[in-house]
């Protein structure tokens, strides 16, 4: 390769090449800049003083100095991040030994703060890799795998710790919370499933083209999904990621890990609710959905809609606080999973440290799962879980405890 120097002017055909290379590499979003000083430039001591010896790209940080400084506002900071400055330490704090890279000989390495921001950036905004390489001064192909990299690290450091399924005394808890919220008891969660937009995959494209989305949009759509199971505050206690998006919720439940434990036996005495997309088992409990309902019918359903509506919006939040849920993704379908997955897990921090989520993101969010839900081809599976159903809606409407807004 041709050495250049601040003063080489020689613009002979050798020099062509390597300024075409130069242009394609920036195309492509290669990082060419192997090792820097101030200035933008490969340094080398010796000889009359320092000579460039690589084409490098310098690229300005002021955008992530100043949201770095501990003079940025902590409003400022929540705009732009989704949460305030002590959150984002904190999981800064516990992601730094998974995440921390050595510096070596050719570069430093990028600092866990500004690692952990690209991919926190990332979700929360949703703006193509080029945007967000602009604003943190790294390469479109350095924030790709930052962004892999720590909701990686998410998934196995955070999700265990902030996303399990509740113990028996947390059950008791929850159960609770939400009898005191509808008058039903031994409720341990609220189930919803969302779809997440996609592009088209390369392969087994039908599986994943979503039908009511296309319908409702007049475009072809596709989509994953995302099952989760929260608890009274809006926590998720349980998540199923990536399933097709043409498939309904109850085969989505039947190959969830959430079925697999219900089937051992760990999920007896106690209730999930879920909407009418999901049967009625010995453990999911649903609104009635046949016609002409009676009062009584009625009013279980009023209050099985109180429950339902915290999983609804927690599924909002999460999808107001972390914009890339709503746009097609240009992620591979493979990395998907661990990427949803991770903004579940952030999405458990700020419920937990009550970090709010602006009221104005929460309403654009526009989701598809208000639509009317799928029955199952089989709604009823269960004849214990019926006669219980009926019961409970009995009692709801003799002991004052179900709406009045239908009697």
């Amino acid at each position: 390769m041709k050495e250049i120097t601040p003063n080489n002017t020689n613009t002979t055909n050798n020099s062509k090449p390597m300024q075409q290379r130069k242009r394609k590499a920036d195309t492509l979003g290669y990082d060419l800049n192997l090792a820097t000083s101030s200035g933008g430039e490969t340094a080398e001591k010796g000889g009359d003083g320092p000579q460039r010896r690589l084409w490098v790209k310098d690229r300005s940080k002021d955008w992530w100095d100043k949201y770095n400084s501990a003079d940025c506002p902590d409003d400022e900071f929540r705009k732009a991040f989704q949460m305030g400055k002590q959150t984002f330490d904190t999981i800064c704090d516990e992601l730094s030994a998974s995440v921390a890279k050595e510096n070596t000989m050719l570069r430093d390495a990028v600092p866990v703060k500004q690692r952990v921001a690209v991919c926190i950036y990332r979700l929360a905004t949703g703006e193509s890799l080029r945007l967000v390489s602009k604003k943190f001064g790294l390469g479109i192909s350095t924030c790709h795998k930052l962004v892999l990299e720590v909701c990686s690290a998410i998934k196995d450091v955070l999700m265990p710790k902030y996303l399990q399924w509740p113990n028996h005394e947390s059950m008791s808890v929850i159960s609770d919370e939400f009898e005191t919220l509808s008058g039903i008891p031994n409720v341990v969660g609220s189930m919803h499933t969302t779809h997440i937009p996609i592009i088209a995959p390369k392969v087994n494209v039908a599986a994943y083209f979503n039908k009511r989305l296309t319908d409702k949009k007049q475009k072809t759509c596709y989509s994953v999904t995302i099952q989760g199971v929260v608890n009274a505050n809006g926590v998720f206690t349980d998540v199923c990621i990536g399933w097709p998006g043409s498939m309904p919720d109850d085969q989505v439940l039947e190959k969830s890990a959430l079925s697999q434990r219900a089937d051992g036996g760990l999920l007896k005495g106690v209730w999930i609710v879920g909407g009418c997309g999901y049967p009625l088992t010995d453990w999911v409990l649903v609104p009635y959905s046949q016609p002409h309902l009676t009062w009584t019918q009625h009013a279980f359903n009023e209050k099985i809609d109180e429950i339902l509506k915290v999983s609804k919006d927690a599924f909002s939040r999460l999808k107001g606080r972390w914009s890339c849920l709503q746009k097609r993704t240009e992620m591979k379908l493979q990395d998907l999973p661990v990427v949803l997955g991770a903004c579940c897990v952030l999405h458990n921090i700020c419920e937990l440290r009550d970090e709010p989520v602006e009221p104005d993101l929460v309403n654009e969010v526009v989701d598809d799962d208000d639509d009317e839900m799928v029955v199952p081809e089989v709604a009823l599976r269960s004849e214990f879980a019926s006669k219980a159903r009926d019961t409970m809606a009995h009692n709801l409407l003799h002991h004052n405890h179900a709406g009045t807004s239908i009697l």
